[in-house]
């Protein structure tokens, strides 16, 4: 199929393109931006007056609660609601049931995905066998399945030593490594310690879960550093201004480490949890102010690589709990867009930014495991991928869970105002998603 969009404006992170231009699409990827040859005919053409086409964004953190918690979400639901917050690539984190251990899972998250045309799915395959941090699985299969990467979710390794062969092995292979840093038993809480938590009763996760665990990890990986091979880690979710300190360090000294944060640390405090509102119960917990603050500092100077939805949903019987009981997770993959732009605007950094955390960011941590997608994932080129994100730079929404496409429908963003809109989604060519029509037929 063969689109023109037209009178939009282009703004592209990779290239540092921002301005008006029209793009020609035609058998799934970009041929042309800016001027279009005349005797390109589309079926279709699209009038993004008013619009900005940006990359289509990249989330390192969704959950499609599939293979076997379909009651709280479907790839299905899961996937529509991505492409609905402008989302055409997402990396899902392999804690399913089962565990996405084995190949023959993988192969079939990616056929059924593939198999939907909506967006692209990059699994990341069990770093142990069952999550349980005792038995490495076979990296080499799992990727030729498709893993992009291996990781624990939200269950830390207890056994140092396991750590260490994981980290020697993906060395030996140039595997990325993703794990979220907390400590197995400072980290059993349910809210971040300090006075707020004290004063509701609920038990606390310190920030030194979050540092002991980098601390162990960057020691580690200093052990395996170079000696010939190089075991990349990616740190999931950020949640403190010392952990962040930490990583800049690890930074400034070389090792081969990125990061990314959450919209929920990024824009919620402790105190948000109110009256035990069981929607800010989340993984990582809501610090203090001053971690928020870090947070937000640390992605506007590049210390963080990349902004993440944490996408979970979570059905009503296990959200609508008392707060310690509740099941952590929340709705945000369709938010955010919406959640990056608001952040900017309140920190005076232009759309640009909040576009580069969300499309260059990510798919610089991604790297090499894109395989020949590397090159069109994430930016706006002639030749690339067709994947793309038109959306109202000055409408604005409420956020209502009712409307929301994900089948989870608990956020603590309900009833936020956020800005920009979703107009279309583009994937490979194709539109994914359309909240509203505006096109001529050529």
């Amino acid at each position: 199929m063969k689109i023109l969009i037209q009178n939009g404006r282009v703004m592209d992170p990779a290239s540092g393109r921002d301005e008006m231009a029209d793009i020609a699409i035609a058998a799934g990827r970009i041929i042309a931006i800016g001027k279009i040859a005349p005797d390109f005919h589309p079926n279709r053409t699209i009038d993004a007056s008013g619009w900005v086409v940006a990359p289509g964004l990249l989330d390192l953190a969704v959950r499609l609660r599939e293979p076997g918690q379909e009651h709280a979400g479907m790839l299905e639901s899961e996937t529509t609601a991505a492409v609905a917050g402008g989302v055409t690539s997402l990396v899902c984190p392999p804690d399913t049931e089962p565990v996405l251990d084995e190949p023959g899972l993988v192969d079939m998250l990616k056929f059924r995905a593939e198999k939907m045309h909506r967006t692209r799915v990059f699994p990341l395959g069990a770093l142990t066998r069952g999550l349980k941090g005792e038995v490495l699985t076979e990296m080499a299969e799992l990727t030729e399945s498709g893993c992009i990467g291996f990781g624990q979710a939200e269950v830390p390794i207890v056994n140092a030593q396991v750590l260490q062969r994981a980290l020697q092995y993906a060395a030996t292979f140039g595997y990325t490594v993703w794990l979220r840093p907390q400590d197995f038993w400072l980290g059993k809480g349910v809210a971040a310690s300090g006075p707020l938590a004290t004063r509701m009763g609920l038990a606390g996760i310190p920030v030194m879960a979050e540092t002991i665990a980098l601390h162990t990890l960057f020691e580690l990986l200093r052990a395996v550093h170079g000696k010939g091979s190089e075991a990349r880690v990616h740190l999931c979710r950020i949640s403190s201004a010392a952990g962040l300190e930490l990583v800049r360090q690890a930074k400034a000294e070389g090792l081969p480490v990125s990061c990314d944060v959450s919209v929920h640390n990024l824009h919620l405090t402790d105190t948000d949890i109110g009256y035990y509102d069981s929607r800010t119960r989340l993984q990582p917990p809501l610090r203090q102010q001053r971690d928020r603050d870090a947070l937000r500092e640390g992605l506007a100077d590049g210390s963080i690589d990349a902004l993440v939805s944490d996408h979970n949903p979570v059905d009503a019987d296990a959200k609508t709990l008392p707060f310690a009981e509740a099941e952590p997770g929340a709705t945000a993959v369709e938010l955010l867009l919406g959640l990056a732009c608001k952040w900017a605007q309140q920190d005076g950094l232009g759309l640009m930014q909040a576009l580069t955390v969300l499309t260059t960011g990510p798919q610089a941590v991604l790297g090499h495991a894109l395989g020949t997608l590397q090159h069109s994932v994430g930016q706006i080129a002639v030749g690339g991928q067709a994947d793309l994100c038109l959306f109202d730079p000055d409408a604005s929404w409420r956020v209502d869970p009712a409307a929301l496409r994900s089948q989870g429908r608990h956020t603590p963003f309900e009833g936020h105002e956020l800005p920009v809109r979703v107009r279309m989604t583009l994937v490979g060519g194709q539109v994914a998603h359309e909240a509203e029509r505006r096109q001529a037929v050529a």
